[in-house]
This record gives C-alpha cells, sequence and structure tokens, in this order.
C-alpha cells in the first residue's frame, strides 16, 4: 500500500468518525440533578426498579445499572442487609458509567432505610443510618411503617440540613439536624461543589430547588390511622399504602387480598390524603393497567420495561430514557 492510499484511507476514517459524532443526537442539559423530580415537576409520571431481596452493593453492579429504562432505583436495606459500604461503591459505579441519556450523573436512587417510623423516638434515635445513607449521595430516602406524625417530623428533621428553612414552623416542623461532614462524598457523586450540594441537599418540592425526594410508606393500620395528619407535615414528596404490609396489618390473607374491600378502603384513604396534600401517590403499574393508574393520578409506580414504554408513550414523554 503506498503513503497516499494509506493517506486517503485516514482522512476517510477521520471523515467517517467526524461525520459520525456530528449525526449523534446532543444530550438535553438536565435541570436537576434528580431525574425523578426533573419528570415530576414536568407533570411525567416516574418507574422505579429494584428488589425487596436487594441490590447488589458493588461499583461494577452500579455500572451495569447506569443504563437502566427506569427513571430511579429503588435500593432496598430494610430487609436486605445494611450495608452503607456497598451502597457508596455502587453509586461510585453508576456515576463512573454516566452520564444517562438523559442527559443526568446518575439515575436517580431512593432508598428504603430500615428504620421503622413508629414513633418520634424510634426514627430519633436511628437518625444516623439516614445521615450515612445520604453521604453516600443518593437521591431519597423512604421512611417505612410511617404511622405517626411525630416519626414523619423526626424523619424529615434528620433528612434535612439547618440552612434550610421552608415549611419550619408549620406543622410543627423542627428544622433540619442533618451534619456536614456527608457532603464532601456526596458531592463528588452528584458532580457539584461542596458549597453546591449543601445548597442542593434539601427536600423536594418544599424546596424548589431541592434534589432530595422524600417519602412515607404509610403500610400498616397505624399509619392509616393517622394518613391525613402525617401527610400534612411539609417535606414529604411521594407516598404508597403498602399493600403486601397493609394486608398483613389488617389481617387479610390469600391470593386476591389486594381486592378485600379494606384493603381498597385503605388505598383509597391513602390516595386520597396524598391528593389533598399535593403529594405524588405510589402504586405497583403493569402493562394492564398502566394506563388507567395515570389516568387516575398515580405519579410513581414500579414498572417493569413494557409497562414503562406504555406509559412514556401516553404522556408523551419528550425526555430521553
Amino acid at each position: 500500500m503506498t503513503r497516499r492510499t494509506l493517506w486517503l484511507c485516514a482522512v476517510l476514517a477521520c471523515s467517517t468518525f467526524v461525520l459520525g459524532v456530528h449525526t449523534q443526537a446532543p444530550r438535553p442539559k438536565a435541570k436537576h440533578i434528580n431525574r425523578a423530580i426533573e419528570l415530576l415537576e414536568a407533570g411525567q409520571p416516574i418507574y422505579y426498579t429494584g428488589s425487596h431481596s436487594g441490590t447488589v452493593g458493588t461499583f461494577e453492579q452500579g455500572k451495569a445499572d447506569a443504563g437502566t429504562y427506569a427513571d430511579y432505583l429503588s435500593y432496598d436495606m430494610e430487609h436486605a442487609p445494611f450495608d452503607v459500604h456497598g451502597l457508596a461503591e455502587y453509586m461510585k459505579g453508576l456515576a463512573a458509567a454516566g452520564p444517562t441519556r438523559s442527559g443526568h450523573r446518575t439515575p436517580a436512587v431512593i432508598v428504603n432505610v430500615p428504620v421503622n417510623g413508629t414513633d418520634e423516638m424510634a426514627v430519633r434515635a436511628n437518625a444516623w443510618m439516614f445521615s450515612q445513607v445520604l453521604a453516600t449521595g443518593v437521591h431519597g430516602v423512604l421512611l417505612t411503617h410511617a404511622d405517626s406524625p411525630g416519626a414523619v417530623r423526626a424523619f424529615i428533621e434528620a433528612c434535612r440540613l439547618p440552612i434550610h428553612k421552608q415549611g419550619v414552623g408549620k406543622e410543627d416542623l423542627p428544622e433540619g439536624r442533618r451534619g456536614v461532614h456527608g457532603a464532601p462524598t456526596a458531592a463528588a457523586i452528584w458532580g457539584v461543589t461542596q458549597d453546591e450540594y449543601l445548597q442542593k441537599a434539601d427536600a423536594w418540592p418544599l424546596n424548589p430547588n431541592g434534589e432530595l425526594l422524600l417519602g412515607l410508606k404509610l403500610e400498616d393500620k397505624y399509619a392509616l390511622a393517622n394518613a391525613e395528619v402525617n401527610l400534612k407535615i411539609p417535606g414529604i414528596g411521594f407516598a404508597e399504602w403498602g399493600p403486601g404490609d397493609m394486608a398483613l396489618s389488617l389481617g387479610v390473607l390469600g391470593p386476591n387480598a389486594g381486592e378485600a374491600p379494606a384493603m381498597r378502603a385503605a388505598r383509597n384513604k391513602v390516595f386520597a390524603a396524598t391528593k389533598a396534600n399535593k403529594i405524588f401517590f405510589l402504586e405497583t403499574m403493569s402493562p394492564e393497567n398502566i394506563i388507567a393508574e395515570i389516568k387516575e393520578g398515580v405519579m410513581v409506580g414500579p414498572a417493569s420495561e413494557k409497562a414503562a414504554e406504555i406509559g412514556r408513550q401516553f404522556t408523551k414523554r419528550q425526555l430521553p430514557w
């Protein structure tokens, strides 16, 4: 092969590369760090994936999950091991494999923390768990068995920094008590400075500039009795009725437990409380029911890739996934 032929081949290869780059659609510029918040803010339902058996907490698993079809990843530590080191490695893997097609550094990650909100003292005694989980750079936390308003207040207090004052005093909400020293590691995952993280690490939509999505599981008869008052407390972004644990609490068993009158009444009570307080409702979505769920107002849900695709097409989602 002559030198001229080699030169022509190099030029053609370079031209092909440049043309390929220019024909790729540019990633959109993210409006929020938390993709789930960006979508909810735009009126779009969000779909998540994750197992109650837990997620493999490794760097490599984070890299593998970075391309998920879901809008956020549910990372369970309620019944799976409370392994903060594994969660931290997972978050690093997500960041290393980013950004996402939607222009976000990582998919959002929301963690079920093994703290039951039975009362205020139980949450205060275990507030260190929220601090350690948030320091890994996750984008939200769920309080399980959120039974009492005191527990909900203590949960929000544990997750907020004291510099954020939105809602403080309303419904007796105290100021945040979260400390500063987890900020550097979390900021690195979010791709922002420590000061930027401190400004953004707050509960949305209470703080319109916040990037943390805090949720409640109203999943037993005690939480059900307090559903309205629990959801009035500022700082909560979404809530669910937890049919599995609700069935146990109400003593309803069997393959069709979800259709029992007591269960339907529980579901409808929690749903009504979320609507009354402008909080997003979470419920399981399937390919068969997803359009009906969206029409009813369900905005958050575990969904298969097929169900999520149907939902996105129905709501004419513009943000890539």
